[in-house]
């Protein structure tokens, strides 16, 4: 009995717990995207869907993004209609992104929407072939990318569903695979271009290479030799400053960012810290000329540690949290510009006002060092006025305390609201913005794929096989001897990679069975939807009928209601007037009917008694009269 009134109150409290869920599901307050715009409604976005036709209907969204770029561009040059061009930008993203999410075509979104390449007229000359999913990043359309539909897509590229077909590397096909629940078919070295498992494979060469940084410098070697962790430490230095020089090579400019910079300052220091390591190793052992570079290598080796434990953010930026604070900070950076412009500009000018100041005393800048030693404590809040006073006095010690006001309480103030600024901008769209993050680094992956996945620092073995087979050997036999080698270099990771994807498999398999998509996930509340019958229980009715609307206006619904019972009022009004008319009308018709001597009228005949007497009375005397004569 306990059991069974145990199992009844869970019972209710299922039911209680999914009412309360579907009536909030309901609700279009959870559901933004259901309510209506006044001004970009579903005819306007019905009509953009059919702009073009039957034949070029995968093309809309893409036209859309080539529209937003035109009016961003007439956004900043005329910059008088600079609020109407944006507002037609943003308007251009949103019917773009409601044609993504009401297509259910779920196939035909994918490749004819959002993966085909398109192409438009220039200056009568085709542009270069881009897909929605390329164009929305480049434009950093982050609405367009926010969408379910744009989701589903990088999502099933990260996840390598959607692989570049080996004949023509701009199309994209299905991975074949996906549900086949055999080991040995997901062991395939092709599965490395997978962007999951790319991203997998550079984390943990980058833990690796930090993990050989640490022993390195944690090992100091006296006699100034390089030791074996210090070896593999600049092997795999080699191996990635090779991968920048490729991709530069391949790619060209365009794919300079920020961390390339970065890497690029890292394996400066690595290079220059090995130069010194190597000139001391010229000398002999236990000499001063050995020992003095051996400590600058060590010393400049130590200096970078923070660049090797931030470099670990380029490869952690696939985890959400890591991703929005890299997206917070690139915002500030961007925007912390203008500050250091203007800091530049005064510093520059300061600078030569006490240079000039030095050099009127002797004619010799032997101060200039202080002089900048000071400038720079200043600007880090920490300024020194002593010493200034023989600066041409008073001037000097005038001008440096102009310039801590306004570096102190002009600029950094200007430096906090800007960052203050951007990251209020930010905070407001987080979620957007780290999708966007997602997105560009999963096409990092597709944009520029290699037949062979070789990855830093594993590309020195590409380009030694590359050397000695690739310009002679078939290139059948070349392909089979590099799918051989990336096996056996990646079999740990494979091996991880297809115990997952086999029961991958075998959820898509049930996801089939029961008709729904292949990344279905049956959450918990779905699970109890299958227990309950909410049409029988009348609770569907219930939603329905407190369910508000939010496809109109609020004023436009009361100035309805309002109309409508004036509407009551005038059928009201009218029918009171028609009884109103009738009562009348028979009581002016009772009032004719009354003749004025009160003798009663004969309905029948239509006419008074009276008239019927004097008639008598008229026959009766013609009568005498006949008779008399």
């Amino acid at each position: 009995m306990a059991v069974a009134a145990a199992a009844l109150v869970f019972t209710r409290k299922n039911k209680l717990c999914f009412h309360a869920f579907t009536l909030t599901m309901d609700d279009p307050l959870c559901h933004p995207q259901r309510r209506q715009s006044r001004v970009i409604t579903t005819s306007v976005i019905q009509a953009a869907k059919d702009a073009g036709g039957q034949e070029h209907a995968g093309c809309v969204v893409y036209c859309l993004l080539v529209n937003q770029r035109w009016f961003r561009h007439e956004a900043l040059v005329e910059l008088w209609d600079s609020d109407l061009h944006k507002l037609r930008a943003e308007a251009c993203g949103v019917i773009a992104k409601a044609i993504i999410e009401t297509e259910e075509d779920m196939g035909y979104l994918l490749h004819a929407v959002l993966l085909r390449r398109y192409s438009i007229l220039a200056d009568g000359a085709p542009t270069t072939p881009a897909n929605v999913v390329e164009k929305a990043v480049d434009l950093h359309a982050v609405r367009v990318i926010g969408s379910s539909g744009y989701q589903k897509c990088i999502s099933h590229l990260w996840r390598g569903w959607l692989v570049q077909d080996e004949d023509d590397p701009s199309v994209f096909v299905d991975y074949q695979d996906k549900d086949n629940t055999s080991f040995l078919a997901h062991m395939d070295p092709d599965r490395m271009r997978a962007p999951r498992y790319q991203n997998a494979a550079q984390l943990l060469f980058s833990l690796v290479y930090l993990g050989l940084y640490t022993a390195a410098i944690n090992s100091v070697n006296p006699t100034g030799v390089l030791d074996t962790a210090e070896v593999a430490m600049y092997i795999f230095t080699f191996g990635f400053v090779c991968d920048e020089v490729i991709k530069f090579y391949k790619a060209g400019y365009q794919i300079l960012g920020f961390w390339n910079a970065f890497n690029g300052v890292l394996y400066a220091f690595l290079t220059a810290s090995l130069v010194l390591r190597i000139i001391g190793l010229t000398a002999a052992s236990g000499s001063d000329f050995r020992s003095h570079y051996s400590t600058l290598s060590y010393n400049m080796l130590s200096f970078i540690a923070p660049m090797f434990w931030t470099r670990l953010l380029l490869y952690l930026d696939s985890f959400r949290f890591f991703g929005a604070m890299l997206v917070v900070l690139k915002v500030m950076m961007k925007e912390s510009v203008i500050f250091f412009a203007l800091l530049i500009i005064i510093v520059i000018g300061f600078l030569q006002a006490f240079i000039g100041l030095d050099l009127t005393d002797d004619n010799v800048a032997g101060d200039a060092l202080f002089i900048i030693e000071s400038m720079m404590k200043a600007i880090l809040q920490s300024p020194e006025f002593d010493g200034f006073e023989t600066f041409g006095p008073p001037w000097g010690i005038i001008l440096y305390y102009c310039f801590t006001f306004v570096v102190m309480i002009i600029l950094l103030n200007i430096l906090i609201a800007l960052y203050n600024s951007a990251y209020e901008d930010i905070y407001d769209n987080a979620d957007d913005e780290y999708l966007a993050l997602f997105s560009q680094k999963t096409l990092q992956f597709v944009r520029a794929p290699d037949e062979n996945v070789y990855i830093a620092p594993l590309n020195l073995i590409e380009i030694v096989i590359s050397g000695l087979f690739e310009w002679w050997m078939r290139k059948r036999t070349y392909e089979f001897i590099n799918d051989c080698i990336m096996g056996l270099l990646y079999s740990p990771l494979l091996f991880v990679a297809a115990y997952f994807e086999t029961r991958t498999a075998h959820g898509i398999r049930r996801n089939r069975a029961r008709g729904e998509d292949d990344d279905d996930v049956i959450e918990e509340w779905e699970r109890l939807a299958q227990e309950l019958d909410f049409a029988a229980e009348g609770w569907a009715k219930t939603c329905e009928a407190v369910k508000p609307n939010l496809d109109d206006d609020p004023a436009v619904l009361e100035v309805r209601k309002l109309r409508a019972e004036v509407d009551e009022v005038k059928a009201m009004l009218a029918e009171i007037g028609r009884a109103v008319g009738i009562k009348s009308t028979k009581q002016q018709g009772s009032k004719n009917d009354e003749p004025s001597d009160g003798q009663p009228l004969n309905r029948k005949s239509g006419t008074s008694d009276v008239s019927s007497d004097t008639t008598a009375r008229q026959g009766d005397s013609r009568s005498s009269r006949s008779t008399g004569d």
